[in-house]
């Protein structure tokens, strides 16, 4: 089986600048700038992980465990400090709703511009452009500039843009929580037809129980570090301390 991504020992590190008092601020100036008014943490701490075509991931882990700096390291918004990130394919979704979007374009220029930076061809955008629209639900909001948008309406495009790119990587970040439910039970629908018509999906989510159902497999991140790669099951049951 080929992978679809391939991650080693990748570091990643950012700079915590703490706020100090001015008396503090003073000492420090006058001590010849001695000692850092700053702090660094690994975020991703020698993370290696292959996720071959047809692999359904949820990216498990509390606040700051790094799900979502491992997401955007596969999606390429991110580089690692060392370490390497291949992918294969085209890789597109949501790791933060509508980037990529600009906010002074109406719907219709965005849908191009998003598709021709996922990836696209205009002849593409303009073969799935009806269909893109049928399923963000937008209708005659379409030729507004989407700075009027609602967070609703922003996030039913960019999701409908993402997944008519028909990416062989979809990523998926908490993206699902906004949205009204009729909309979140589309996308959850349309993420299990990915699924099923054999792409590689990686989900970062604190529902456990849609993890279950639409992924297989799952990898528990814990200050940076993998600390566990398996059955969704048994990843989700560590989680919440029963494994």
């Amino acid at each position: 089986m080929t992978n679809a991504v391939e991650i080693r020992n990748i570091d990643k590190q950012f700079v915590l600048r703490h706020t100090r008092s001015i008396k503090e601020a003073i000492v420090w100036l006058a001590k010849g700038r001695k000692g850092d008014l700053s702090e660094k943490f690994y975020a991703l701490s020698d993370v290696s992980i292959d996720i071959e075509q047809g692999d359904t991931v949820a990216l498990l882990g509390f606040n700051g465990s790094g799900k979502s700096t491992l997401l955007k390291h596969i999606s390429g918004v991110m580089l690692p400090d060392s370490g390497t990130v291949h992918t294969r394919g085209r890789v597109a979704g949501l790791i933060e709703v509508g980037a990529g979007f600009h906010p002074d374009l109406s719907g219709r220029d965005n849908v191009f511009l998003n598709g021709a930076i996922l990836g696209m061809s205009e002849a593409q955008i303009n073969e799935r452009f009806d269909s893109i629209i049928e399923f963000a639900e937008i209708g005659q909001f379409i030729d507004t500039e989407v700075k009027f948008y609602s967070s609703g309406m922003y996030l039913r495009l960019a999701f409908s843009v993402a997944v008519h790119t028909d990416p062989e990587v979809f990523l998926v970040d908490e993206i699902l929580a906004v949205g009204d439910e009729p909309f979140q039970r589309k996308c959850i629908d349309k993420i299990k037809e990915l699924a099923g018509e054999g792409k590689t999906l990686v989900v970062v989510s604190h529902d456990l129980d849609l993890v279950s159902r639409i992924c297989q497999r799952g990898i528990l991140l814990e200050q940076g570090k993998v600390r566990f790669d398996g059955p969704i099951d048994a990843a989700v049951a560590r989680l919440r301390g029963d494994g």
